[in-house]
């Protein structure tokens, strides 16, 4: 989501400053361009070595280099960002940033900044409750920019209340909304996520290996850039907390299959990313089966319904309807057909073949089918890109074809 994206980190003197390095190197795994520029102060917490070897570039603390005078432009570089985060943020630039005091570089080149301007407070609990610096955070967000609050907890002083800058992880959340085009605002989409679990008696099911990485991306994605999300997932252990995602959870295919069914007039988008089972048990114990001796045991399944060919009979034309499809051969065949069959717009295919592709991966391996007859096969990627690369197949599709 942040590749190619510049972003400016200003660093501030406050213990805090020891969570910029893991920003950092956050940032740049996220593919963005980082530059750091640092307060003398700073240099007490964290060091521009460090900061430099992670980000890859100098860091700037002066306006120039007293060993040949060459002068580093706060105007360029104020103009280079596409955001400017300023984490962490001490009281004493909090009061320079609101009022405009220019008396070191990091400030020269706020004034400078064209881009949105995020600030993470930092500083001891008494500080930061002052009634002078609780103004000039009102100040700053009455201009324009955006606070990241501090959160409550234990500060070195030893006080424990708000004034802890907030972590690196969230910042890049917040970092990450902030730059991702909302051109999903307006579309109401339904991804199913995670395994099913058919039970066979009260401790045992028949399940698979998926995790539910893939649907959580797909519905992380989709609410970041706008869209209001309905999230079906079998059991999982993963979690979402983003505004705009409302998540149903359920256990069996049946009960997925009710869902989707109840829920399918009210969305534009479907994607079926869930790893239904075909089959359960025709007969559910309600007793633990026990084991008797050294006998075999035959068991009888039953086929469980196809959501996704329900799904296609069911749809309206303006509906986009996305299926996937994990082969072990005839992988292309395979999966065209199941595009046909099953009345989708496109079929997400994976291969159980490709390493680091499938289930229980942080990583995915994709080629996506449409209706056209067009293929674009995507390299190995982490499933937050494939998912990426998935809704911008899904914007063009809602586009309708070109002109």
């Amino acid at each position: 989501m942040l590749r190619d994206k510049n972003i400016l980190i200003g660093v501030t003197g406050s213990i805090a400053a020891y969570k910029v390095p893991l920003l950092v190197r956050l940032l740049m795994k996220e593919g963005a361009n980082v530059r750091v520029v640092m307060t003398p102060s700073a240099h007490d917490f964290v060091t521009p070595l460090t900061l430099s070897t992670l980000s890859k570039r100098p860091v700037w603390t002066e306006a120039f280099d007293p060993r040949d005078g060459l002068w580093n432009s706060h105007v360029d570089l104020g103009r280079w960002a596409d955001l400017f985060v300023i984490a962490p943020a001490s009281a004493n630039t909090l009061a320079k940033m609101a009022h405009g005091i220019a008396d070191n570089f990091l400030m020269t080149v706020y004034l400078s900044a064209k881009c949105p301007v995020y600030f993470a407070p930092a500083m001891d609990l008494d500080m930061y409750r002052h009634p002078t610096t609780q103004e000039n955070i009102h100040r700053l967000t009455r201009m324009g920019h955006h606070l990241i609050e501090p959160q409550t907890g234990e500060l070195a002083s030893g006080l424990c209340g708000a004034g802890r800058m907030e972590e690196p992880e969230m910042i890049l959340e917040v970092i990450r909304l902030a730059l991702t085009a909302k051109d999903m605002e307006g579309v109401h989409a339904l991804v199913t996520a995670g395994p099913t679990h058919e039970p066979l008696d009260p401790v045992r099911y028949f399940g698979n290996h998926s995790s539910g990485k893939m649907g959580f991306a797909l519905a992380e994605n989709l609410a970041m850039r706008g869209a209001q999300v309905t999230l079906i997932t079998g059991p999982t252990a993963l979690s979402t907390h983003r505004p705009g995602i409302h998540r149903i959870d359920v256990v069996t295919a049946a009960q997925m299959q009710e869902e989707v069914m109840v829920q399918l007039p009210a969305h534009t988008v479907i994607i079926m990313a869930a790893a239904v089972a075909d089959f359960s048990p025709a007969t559910v114990h309600r007793s633990k089966i026990k084991k008797q001796g050294n006998l075999e045991m035959q068991l009888t399944l039953k086929a469980t319904e196809d959501i996704l060919a329900g799904i296609g009979k069911a749809r309206r034309t303006d509906q986009v309807v996305v299926g996937f499809a994990l082969e072990t051969d005839k992988e292309r065949e395979n999966a065209r057909h199941k595009l046909q069959e099953k009345n989708a717009d496109l079929i997400v295919l994976n291969s159980l073949r490709d390493k680091g592709a499938g289930f229980a991966t942080p990583t995915n391996k994709v080629v996506i089918i449409s209706r056209d007859g067009t293929e674009k096969a995507y390299p190995l990627k982490s499933k937050e890109e494939v998912a990426n690369d998935i809704v911008n197949e899904i914007r063009r599709a809602l586009s309708g074809p070109a002109q």
